[in-house]
């Protein structure tokens, strides 16, 4: 596949829905926040498209369009796409490991939960990006969707946990859509079992309501603690799917170019 300019896309809508949850959010969040990247089969009325954020893909069209190894630039990647697809991944890397998902909607509106008074919970800034990069050193996925700490800590989307200067716990909208926005947390190891991310979590839902949104969280099915505390904030489960972890690619020397 051949990367395409942002300014070189075909109309999106014919490709991907229009306000989806979870992570199908991807191509609206892309498009707008200018994270990611785009490909496609051909640069001309392109037959298969794939789009690239962080370590998400979402591909879309006909597969049969591609070469044997046109996917190797998303080796270690979790990929979403229709069942057609699923030959073209097996063949185009050494493992595919199915991932059972659960898609959330918030549905309940929650009560902030009291925390000690030492901590307070707010929304970050700019200057908050050297804070930032220090609390998710070892969880650098947390803010890959926005470009890295800076850009997450720039956009507006993103609330946290303070203790002084420090932050302690952090949500952030992941994904941005038109109509929904993707949640994600974190906490410090240290610091978790406090009602810290709860407070973060709903201090984010209730600024995404602000803004015409509604907030959608996703999960593997094996994570109680994110379940836990996706149900405890007011999440419902709206729908199951499957999306697939990619290893190596097959072939040696394919992967994704600088």
């Amino acid at each position: 596949m051949i990367e395409l300019a942002p300014d070189r896309l075909p109309p999106l809508t014919g490709w991907f829905t229009a306000g989806s949850p979870g992570a199908a959010a991807l191509p609206e969040h892309v498009r707008a926040a200018g994270t990611g990247r785009w490909w496609a089969d051909r640069a001309t009325a392109p037959r298969a498209l794939a789009v690239a954020c962080a370590d998400h893909v979402l591909l879309r069209g006909d597969p049969s369009a591609l070469a044997p190894d046109a996917l190797a630039a998303f080796g270690a990647h979790y990929v979403q796409a229709p069942a057609c697809f699923l030959p073209a991944l097996h063949g185009a890397f050494d493992r595919v490991v199915p991932w059972e998902r659960m898609l959330y909607l918030h549905r309940v509106p929650v009560p902030v939960p009291r925390l000690p008074d030492e901590v307070t919970v707010r929304r970050l800034v700019p200057a908050d990006a050297s804070a930032l990069a220090v609390l998710t050193r070892d969880a650098a996925w947390f803010h890959a969707s926005w470009g890295g700490p800076a850009g997450l800590a720039a956009s507006g989307s993103g609330w946290a946990a303070f203790r002084k200067d420090d932050p302690l716990a952090v949500a952030c909208t992941y994904f941005h859509g038109t109509r929904y926005e993707d949640l994600a947390c974190f906490t410090l190891p240290g610091h978790r079992r406090r009602r810290l991310a709860l407070a973060c979590v709903t201090a984010l839902c209730r600024d995404v309501a602000t803004r015409g949104h509604t907030p959608s969280w996703t999960c593997s099915r094996d994570h109680r603690p994110s379940r836990l505390l996706a149900w405890t904030a007011g999440f419902r489960l709206e729908r199951e799917y499957v999306h697939h972890l990619t290893g190596q690619p097959a072939r040696r020397g394919a992967g994704l170019p600088a």
